[in-house]
């Protein structure tokens, strides 16, 4: 139901933008999130969209480099990633919450009901 695209291989510096699109559920009254996983860490929080107020939320560790957004008539979220860094390298993950998710508990992965499959990127020095 929730399928990303985008990952590839990109220098340090460079710029890319993963998408997420969903089919099959009403993704207009969903948040939206995106996480991450590199080999051997645990899943981390990367960014994060509301549902209704479009208020973001991100990680420390991509806050000022990475911009989530969602087009609701294509149901689908993006995350532009700037200024990519080799510690970006991992897997990435979308995933959608319930509207009922406040922003602040939308950086945990157990509000989460649908996960779409990861898209590798690989950010090379």
């Amino acid at each position: 139901q929730l399928q990303a695209s985008g990952g590839g291989l990109v220098q340090a510096g460079d710029s890319l933008r993963l998408s997420c699109a969903a089919s099959g559920l009403n993704f207009g009254i969903y948040s939206m999130g995106w996480f991450r996983q590199a080999p051997g860490n645990v899943r981390e929080f990367v960014a994060a969209i509301s549902y209704r107020t479009r208020s973001t939320y991100y990680a420390g560790s991509v806050k000022g480099r990475f911009t989530i957004s969602r087009g609701n008539s294509k149901n689908t979220v993006y995350l532009q990633m700037n200024s990519l860094k080799p510690e970006d390298t991992a897997a990435y993950y979308c995933a959608a919450a319930p509207q009922s998710t406040i922003l602040s508990e939308l950086r945990h992965s157990k509000q989460y009901h649908y996960w779409g499959q990861g898209t590798e990127l690989t950010v090379s020095s």
